[in-house]
């Protein structure tokens, strides 16, 4: 076997003092099966050994957490189906970014794919997904081609495997030129008391490994998403793994078959680091031994060695536990659905990783250093200086003409040119569709749905992390507010460029702290997630782009609220208080080419107090429309709630600077319509009534008005104008 030279230990990613770490702990120098194994095990992404030091102060906890992080997924209690069972909402986002940036659509279809394993590996059936896409610059050389591969590897996957994408976000900055992110998020939902974790248990119990057939696709694919791009990152494509989103629909189908037996002990998704880390955690989590023979493992190439198998990151692959004497029952299962199974090993006592090969082993390591004992780093960081005030904030000339503007802008554009290309009906359980504040999705043979969203705001943590932080959670919990949904947890998928610097990671700790400060005001959990890092190329860094994705919960799925006005003649109020917050806003950078100034303070305690308020409006039935203001402030959400209904609206400003009035994006406020004549109780925040609704423009006391549709033809010009041709044979 190839000895392992200084060269080939810093190949697989590992440092000096790590592969010294290594050698303290085996008393010896490892072969190269078991170097690559403590590479992948030790990478950022599979240890999280920058940023588990820190996460660890993140809430995990609440009376509906069922389980928090530390298994496939998170999970929390929803109610109970017709026949009194309890059910469990199951969900967890994580990032594709490396992968979908050298190969756009494997890249993306893989993370589609990898998320819904994650899901259903719970023992739920997935039933919605989300994706939060980050691009570089629309006129960037890259930037088309990477839109058009990632959006239709996500549509490919998800509309194949049958299962609705029906939200998210899309953005473009110059931050992610040479490093896009694309963050997949899957919610399924499942009996509470039949959830299924990874912790192996039962000496001489069999491993079992079912699904696809493995390759040579994806080896190194942990590693890779653990370090920066250079010019060379091309040459990684074949790091990135090739999906088959059909196999995955059977690998749902009877994944869940098997669990509705008692056959199944212990189960976990071959994701990154493949059949590497889906033993070694479940074995570390069972405080067991494992111990398997890899020229059992079904392979779809020949000649294929030790070190493949266990570093192929080949999809569609699941690891089993499962009692003794039903492997029979198991098989005739799967043989069914036309999969792969095999019995690849057993459960041991010795707590090591034993690997054979054809009778010879091939690999002895000890369980606990490549699990629980990996680095655990308490790096350097400095604390992002909080920037100067906006002392000059600038004036806008003409209003309408700015309003218009920012509708066609890229980051408030429509977003139709992506989601039409989505199968967001399938299933028929999607209540409210994509465009909204948060996609609602009922629980099949219950009054019961799901409000989802995906939210953050770069620009303002890279201004200031901990508001930043702060503002991406409640963002979340406001838009799963103004659905009429009770926000219940989250999931993070945290996006920041390299550790190593002290100035990204005093990023990640601040957006840490902001994120943690809003989950414990708002209660409002973390109960899964994941971490990139290293999302840089050339030094060239993102925006710390901490992604939020929420789940709320409405008792009836017909009492969901939505943006749209509903009728002319009805009431427009403004919940919560505007002071005018210019700085980092869309406005100054859209129409002004400025991004500075402080991102806008969060009230934690009125952000509380306005969306209890405003749900219980919703719930009393009390208003017809629901929207929260946040990107391009006030003029802007108006704007989204007058083309959602075809209806227009007059309406005065707040008293103030008219610009500012007009595109401050002050935090914790909602737009609401009532019934004329309608009463409202008592507002804990301020309550202003604005105008109210009808006609065909967009009227604005004092500076005049502008026709719907002129909003309307701006709004839905930008995705068709970048992506040309493409665009317009899509209609």
């Amino acid at each position: 076997m190839t000895a392992v030279t200084p060269e080939i230990v810093a190949d697989h990613g590992l440092s000096p003092d790590e592969y010294a770490l290594i050698l303290e702990h085996l008393g010896r120098a490892p072969n190269l099966l078991e170097l690559g194994i403590f590479s992948v095990m030790w990478s950022e992404h599979c240890s999280y050994k920058s940023s588990r030091l820190h996460l660890a102060r993140l809430p995990t906890e609440a009376p509906w957490v069922i389980q928090g992080p530390g298994e496939n997924a998170g999970a929390v209690a929803i109610g109970t189906d017709p026949e009194g069972n309890p059910l469990a909402a199951v969900f967890k986002m994580e990032s594709h970014n490396h992968p979908s940036f050298i190969e756009p659509y494997q890249g993306a279809a893989t993370g589609v794919g990898g998320i819904l394993r994650d899901v259903f590996t719970m023992g739920a059936r997935p039933v919605a997904l989300l994706d939060a896409l980050s691009f570089g610059a629309p006129d960037h050389p890259r930037t088309r081609h990477l839109v058009r591969g990632v959006v239709a590897g996500i549509g490919g996957y998800g509309n194949c495997v049958g299962v609705p994408t029906v939200g998210g976000e899309v953005r473009f900055h110059p931050s992610y030129n040479g490093n896009i992110l694309v963050n997949a998020m899957c919610v399924g939902v499942a009996r509470a008391d039949r959830l299924f974790r990874s912790a192996a248990a039962g000496v001489g119990n069999p491993v079992v490994y079912v699904g696809s057939a493995t390759g040579r696709d994806g080896i190194h694919g942990a590693t890779m998403a653990s370090a920066e791009f250079d010019a060379s990152s091309e040459e990684k494509r074949p790091t990135v793994q090739v999906g088959d989103p059909f196999l995955e629909k059977l690998l749902i189908e009877a994944c869940l078959e098997l669990m509705a037996t008692d056959a199944v002990i212990a189960i976990q998704d071959m994701g990154a680091a493949g059949l590497t880390s889906s033993s070694v955690e479940m074995a570390s989590k069972g405080g067991v031994g494992i111990r398997l023979d890899l020229e059992r493992v079904p392979a779809r190439e020949t000649g294929m060695t030790p070190y493949e198998f266990m570093l192929s990151e080949s999809q569609e692959r699941m690891l089993m536990v499962l009692k003794p004497g039903r492997e029979a029952e198991a098989e005739a299962i799967f043989r069914k659905w036309g999969l792969a199974f095999a019995v690849i090993g057993e459960i041991t006592s010795t707590g090591r990783l034993q690997l054979f090969f054809h009778g010879e082993q091939v690999a002895n390591l000890p369980l606990g250093p490549l699990s629980e004992g990996a680095p655990k780093y308490d790096r350097p960081w400095v604390r992002t200086p909080p920037p100067p005030p906006l002392a000059d904030a600038p004036a806008s000339a003409d209003l309408l003409r700015d309003l218009v503007q920012l509708m066609g802008s890229p980051d408030l554009a429509s977003r139709r040119w992506v989601w039409e290309q989505y199968d967001h009906m399938v299933g028929a359980d999607t209540v409210v569709r994509p465009g909204g504040d948060a996609a609602v999705v009922r629980v099949h043979g219950t009054r019961m749905a799901l409000a989802l969203t995906a939210d953050c705001t770069p620009r303002y943590c890279a201004a200031d992390p901990v508001a930043g932080g702060a503002q991406a959670v409640a963002e979340a919990w406001r838009n799963l507010t103004a659905a009429g949904a009770t926000p219940l947890a989250i999931t993070d998928c945290m996006n920041f460029a390299a550790p190593t610097d002290p100035v990204v990671m005093g990023q990640f700790v601040g957006c840490i702290e902001g994120m943690r400060a809003a989950c414990l005001a708002l209660d409002f959990p973390v109960v899964s997630g994941n971490v990139s890092l290293y999302n840089e190329t050339e030094g060239r860094k993102i925006q710390p782009t901490p992604s939020i994705g929420g789940v709320g919960l409405l008792a009836d799925w017909a009492e969901a609220a939505t943006p749209a006005f509903k009728a002319a003649g009805e009431t427009i109020w403004l919940v919560g208080e505007t002071r005018g917050h210019l700085g980092q806003s869309l406005w100054l950078r859209e129409c002004r080419g400025r991004e500075d100034g402080p991102p806008p303070p969060v009230d934690l305690a009125a952000e509380r107090a306005a969306g209890d308020w405003v749900r219980r409006m919703i719930a009393e039935r009390r208003v017809t429309a629901v929207h929260d203001l946040s990107d391009g402030g006030l003029l802007v959400a108006l704007a989204e709630m007058a083309l959602g209904g075809g209806i227009g609206a007059a309406i005065a400003l707040p008293e103030g600077a008219a610009t500012a009035m007009a595109f401050g994006e002050d935090q914790g406020r909602y737009l609401a319509t009532t019934p004329a004549g309608t009463e409202l109780p008592p507002c804990p925040v301020p309550l202003v009534r604005l105008g109210e609704t009808g006609g065909a423009a967009l009227a604005v006391e004092g500076h005049g008005a502008i026709p719907l549709e002129a909003l309307r033809a701006a709004h839905e010009r930008f995705f068709p104008a970048l992506m040309g041709s493409a665009a317009k044979a899509m209609g």
